[in-house]
């Protein structure tokens, strides 16, 4: 029989936060029976979502994924609001890899600047970068099913994990 006192928690600031923002809300649906596969296709479409390269429009689309799929609306948004700056750094990538696959001239353009034109005139932004974001949307879509299956595919065990510490039988 093991007689020493539990050792205490000591979150740094930023451990404190995502055991909050993220741990406690996983444990808790996992408690509630949502299954390991579910939790972590939703991580998984969550991640992906969020990856999309129109600036604003993630939320409605983790929205509507989580309807479609009957995913957990918590935590997809969660997922979605935690991946907002890779978001940002992929936009290029994304544009870059669409502009590859078209053969398109590649567009010298930073977000900063976008995100000013777009406010000044939305129609003529609209005229300017339509075929830029058009050209994210391409690349984005040609990555996204790889990233889904590895981010799901990399969570499954964690969260399988996760349930048998918490006592619960992963379906």
């Amino acid at each position: 029989m093991n007689t020493a006192a539990p050792i205490p928690e000591t979150d740094t600031p930023v451990k404190g936060f995502w055991r909050r923002r993220v741990g406690d809300t996983i444990v808790g649906q996992l408690k509630q029976g949502i299954t390991p596969q579910k939790i972590s296709l939703t991580i998984a479409l969550g991640a992906t979502i969020a990856l999309f390269p129109i600036l604003g429009s993630t939320t409605l689309l983790c929205f509507i994924a989580g309807l479609c799929f009957k995913l957990n609306q918590p935590i997809i948004q969660v997922v979605n609001y935690l991946m907002y700056p890779l978001q940002i750094v992929l936009i290029v990538v994304f544009v870059r890899i669409g502009e590859w696959i078209t053969r398109a001239q590649p567009v010298s353009f930073s977000i900063p600047e976008m995100l000013r034109k777009f406010h000044e005139s939305p129609m003529k932004f609209m005229h300017e970068f339509g075929m830029t974001g058009l050209h994210g949307i391409i690349g984005w879509g040609l990555t996204a099913p790889f990233a889904a299956a590895v981010i799901y595919f990399t969570f499954l065990p964690l969260m399988k994990k996760l349930a048998g510490k918490q006592n619960l039988k992963p379906a």
